[in-house]
């Protein structure tokens, strides 16, 4: 049994104290500095937990003209160039670098790697544009998992799905969208970038695509510092090597991929298609690359891929391959790249984690015997939407779907909630991958799930989790 983590900001060793009644901002940001803060390490959470905020210190301005302008382009926005990592084909990050040098982040690993089990949190579309109070919901619950008694269930991560900052990942929306509404939050959170961290606004042509994103999550080589965008907080920007980037952690890799910026479909590649030649296939050979290190190592544990734009989303028939059941539709073009890399390296992962559509939904893809969730948690605080309209019938799961693929696959969908907020709570020990749906209104007393689904690694099937 470990400890729970020493990280160097934030983490109690009992529980809680009850958080402080909810004020209009829970801190004054200092946003008069000329540059970054310094720090002697990573730095996570407050010393002590802070009040609620109850509104946002910069008012969302109306982003309705630059939709306007969007709209009449038919709502194309076009994928963008995205900053390929120089000099590695897979750029890697392990938690240990995330947790700090000088030992401290070895230690941890090494307790989690003794206890033989590691948790971690998973989330998406977490940016609201109106105030903190849904994001408020779903980070406390979070937070609360870190009361646990048992040490070898406290989380070690946030892993974020994207979409970060709405509604153009604008720079001075960070502090009340990401920094403010995880002050508490005591453990390093890593992110891959939405379509909207990568949107450029058409009355802002000036600011590159993924400034801000880069600015606070993706500093590789820097010494660790605090961004203006912080506004005064502790948390130091996360230490990632690019937009997309292998993530390395006890019991589990979680490759992370890059899907652009249009509203949909997902774009990784040029997929053939002369007109995205620029995106060509770097993060192809990074997704392969990947995976064959994967089987070269003889990893054992569970393999991850995460990506923003869900593969699947739910249709409202089996033929019905263009009538999504939601606001956003599937990305079967994205999805056949990912197949050809898991092909290709004859490695295949243990589950497919995305966002974008703000609910949760959870599918079954059975190919060649393994049976492979495909999970969206798109739900993390900015918006949810309903799979059906006002007066309608709701889904009935489970429900057969659209393949997609270039395979005989059968897809299944499992089960899903478009009503409320919420994350996912993941558990990886040496033999099963669990996968935990947890709605932010259960509260934080509540460590039931409303859904889950555990891998056998070695399967790839589905089964009944042992509980260790």
């Amino acid at each position: 049994m470990r400890t729970k983590p020493k990280l160097t900001r934030g983490v109690s060793t009992a529980k809680k104290n009850k958080k402080p009644k909810a004020t209009a901002a829970s801190t004054q940001p200092v946003l008069d500095t000329d540059g970054p803060q310094f720090a002697d390490g990573p730095q996570f959470a407050e010393l002590k937990p802070t009040p609620d905020p109850t509104k946002f210190l910069t008012q969302h301005t109306s982003d309705s003209k630059a939709y306007s302008i969007l709209d009449s382009e038919k709502g194309r926005i076009p994928p963008l160039p995205f900053p390929v990592v120089a000099g590695t084909t897979e750029p890697i990050l392990t938690l240990a670098q995330a947790l700090g040098a000088g030992g401290t982040g070895n230690n941890i690993v090494d307790s989690i790697q003794a206890a033989g089990q590691i948790v971690f949190h998973c989330l998406g579309d977490t940016g609201n544009t109106r105030g903190p109070k849904d994001q408020n919901l779903v980070v406390d619950k979070m937070v609360a998992d870190y009361d646990e008694t048992d040490h070898k269930q406290v989380p070690s991560f946030l892993y974020h799905l994207g979409d970060v900052v709405y509604s153009f990942g604008e720079a001075q929306y960070y502090y009340d969208q990401f920094y403010d509404a995880y002050r508490d939050y005591p453990a390093p959170i890593f992110a891959i970038p939405g379509n909207h961290d990568g949107m450029v606004s058409p009355l802002d042509q000036k600011t590159p695509t993924l400034q801000a994103f880069r600015d606070n999550f993706c500093t590789a080589g820097q010494p660790p510092h605090r961004t203006l965008q912080a506004g005064g907080l502790p948390r130091t920007a996360q230490i990632q090597p690019g937009v997309y980037f292998t993530l390395e952690a006890p019991f589990v890799r979680i490759i992370g991929l890059y899907s652009n910026c249009l509203e949909d479909p997902g774009i990784i590649s040029d997929q053939g298609d002369e007109q995205f030649a620029f995106l060509g296939k770097t993060q192809l050979d990074f997704l392969e690359a990947a995976l064959k290190r994967v089987r070269d190592d003889d990893f054992a544990g569970a393999v991850l891929i995460a990506v923003h734009h869900p593969p699947y989303v739910a249709q409202k028939g089996a033929d019905d391959t263009k009538n999504s059941a939601g606001k956003h539709g599937a990305s079967p073009l994205m999805l056949n790249d990912i197949d050809a890399a898991c092909e290709a390296a004859g490695v295949w992962p243990h589950a497919i984690l995305s966002g974008h559509a703000h609910n949760y939904q959870r599918f079954t893809r059975i190919q060649d015997g393994r049976e492979t969730p495909y999970i969206v948690c798109g739900n993390g605080g900015h918006a949810v939407n309903s799979l059906t309209k006002k007066g309608t019938l709701a889904l009935r799961t489970p429900m057969a779907q659209p393949t997609l693929s270039d395979d005989t696959s059968t897809v299944t969908f499992e089960n899903y909630d478009d009503q409320d907020f919420g994350y996912l709570r993941i558990v990886v020990n040496e033999q099963q991958l669990r996968i935990e749906y947890h709605p932010a209104p259960d509260g934080a007393d509540a460590k039931t799930p409303d859904d889950a689904v555990t891998v056998d690694l070695a399967t790839h099937k589905r089964t009944i989790f042992q509980v260790a």
